[in-house]
């Protein structure tokens, strides 16, 4: 469960395993580090790359969550030998460390509930290659995600992974959550662009897995296996990526519709008709109405849905594909069918989009933010039920996503009062995602808020191989713990 408040400890006391206890257990265990380690790991660092300030502690204590447990140590190391040297000290000491980027995390996948070191990799920001003839970068982890586009979009090539935080996320963040994004429809998510990667065992250990090259079936694929495990299993620190040429146009529409019935079976007959947009974002009439208040755009604020959708590629192939779409909304009872005609359109409806999340937390309540998703077909079904929980439990739901990959994010708003039903409704929704045969976190990840539901979607033997590799490759528990598992 995601959660944006003023006094995010109500929701954890509610949550089905007790967080609170286990929070606390975390605190009383982890004593004041030894002042010689300090010492230690200052010298392998340098002094302008380690804080111990409560001013800087209190930085690095939470997410994008506002789940906030401050780390005793903040340490910024530069390259892979640092990296390597931290964590064999702190495995030694039994020191948690908990890997970072710029901590926009919606799960609480960085927040340092065990005290311990906080490694913050904002610090190794190279790109350290472009190669065009070979369509791949290699980067170091603390690069952002968007200046990494911007710089290979100058050359003609194109990375389309694109999380709604890329203007500051990290791509090492990016590849420790597997995150999704809003191009993830056509093109794919984090994991399908990591060729390679150079990361750092619990012990110090440095290895490196893949290849620099498409194909490439040696040994086991321990890149995709680190790709999402929430640096729970080892520190990136290096990252070979795979590149595509740009895309020579982009057209955009905005469909309108009076509810979300018809915008939910839109969706599914794009996808039949064999058009595969770059984009297919889906608003509910809530968020139309939050955004509108928030950023006056000159939206209808009547409309029960939007549909915003845009293709890109070839001119004539772009202009044959967004008219097919245009017909095929209209076929689904959409009121209008709005066709960006400059940048400046695009820009707007652009605007609308990418504003959703702030626009919602200016209403000032509670804000529970779930990413769920379900196979495309099954997007009505999803949609009905949540307009019909929000009507049982007597909540205010926003739904918008990226409809045309099935994920959808479901926030749920409650007042002190309304906060039990709030988290009644959570599971509720979950139940569904998963008779659905969907996922409960579509992008991003489980951390701290999503792991007393993990079991519900994992098989139990799946999930014992899963600790089993966690205690194979950090036997004393010092990556990240608490996360993904629980307690």
């Amino acid at each position: 469960m995601k959660i944006l408040c003023n006094n995010p400890q109500r929701i954890f006391e509610m949550e089905k395993t007790n967080i609170q206890t286990f929070r606390t257990s975390f605190a009383t265990a982890s004593n004041e580090m030894d002042k010689s380690l300090i010492r230690h790991l200052q010298e392998i660092v340098g002094t302008e790359n380690i804080d111990a300030s409560d001013e800087g502690r209190i930085c690095y204590a939470y997410d994008a969550t506002r789940i906030q447990h401050k780390p005793e140590l903040i340490l910024y190391p530069r390259n892979t030998e640092q990296v390597s040297r931290i964590l064999s000290i702190c495995n030694q000491n039994s020191i948690p460390v908990y890997p970072r980027g710029a901590g926009s995390g919606f799960a609480g996948g960085s927040v340092p509930l065990k005290g311990g070191v906080a490694l913050v990799m904002t610090r190794m920001n190279r790109i350290l290659g472009i190669y065009p003839e070979d369509l791949i970068a290699e980067v170091e982890p603390g690069v952002v995600n968007g200046q990494f586009q911007k710089q290979v979009e100058e050359i003609g090539l194109f990375y389309p992974p694109d999380p709604g935080s890329m203007a500051f996320s990290t791509l090492g963040g990016n590849v420790s959550t597997g995150a999704g994004g809003l191009r993830s429809l056509k093109y794919g998510v984090t994991r399908d662009y990591v060729l390679a990667l150079e990361a750092v065992l619990a012990d110090g250990t440095v290895f490196r897995t893949g290849v620099k090259t498409l194909k490439g079936v040696v040994g086991y694929d321990l890149t995709r296996l680190l790709v999402g495990s929430e640096g729970t299993l080892a520190v990136v620190t290096r990252i070979t990526l795979k590149l595509i040429p740009k895309p020579e146009s982009v057209r955009t529409a905005l469909a309108i519709y009076t509810g979300h019935e018809d915008a939910g079976s839109t969706v599914a007959d794009i996808i039949a008709s064999k058009i595969i947009p770059s984009t297919l974002e889906f608003m509910d009439g809530n968020c139309i109405r939050a955004v509108e208040e928030a950023l006056h755009l000159g939206l209808p604020i009547d409309a029960g849905a939007y549909l915003l959708i845009e293709v890109d590629g070839h001119p004539e192939t772009n202009q044959r594909d967004i008219m097919k779409i245009r017909d095929i909304c209209m076929n689904h009872h959409a009121r209008d069918v709005v066709m960006a005609e400059d940048q400046s359109t695009r820009e707007r409806f652009w605007k609308a989009r990418r504003s959703i999340s702030q626009a919602i937390n200016k209403v000032g309540i509670t804000k529970i933010n779930e990413d769920i998703a379900v196979p495309r077909s099954r997007i009505p079904a999803m949609l009905d039920f949540i307009q019909a929980l929000s009507v049982e439990s007597r909540l205010k739901i926003l739904t918008f996503g990226h409809a045309g990959d099935g994920n959808l994010h479901v926030n749920i708003l409650a007042d002190d009062a309304g906060l039990v039903r709030a988290q009644g409704a959570v599971e509720k929704i979950f139940r569904e995602v998963l008779r659905l045969e969907g996922t409960i976190s579509a992008e991003h990840g489980v951390g701290i808020t999503k792991a007393p539901y993990f079991g519900m979607e994992i098989h139990p033997p799946a999930l014992s191989v899963m600790k089993r590799i966690k205690d194979t490759l950090d036997p004393r528990g010092i990556l990240n713990p608490g996360k993904i598992f629980g307690v």
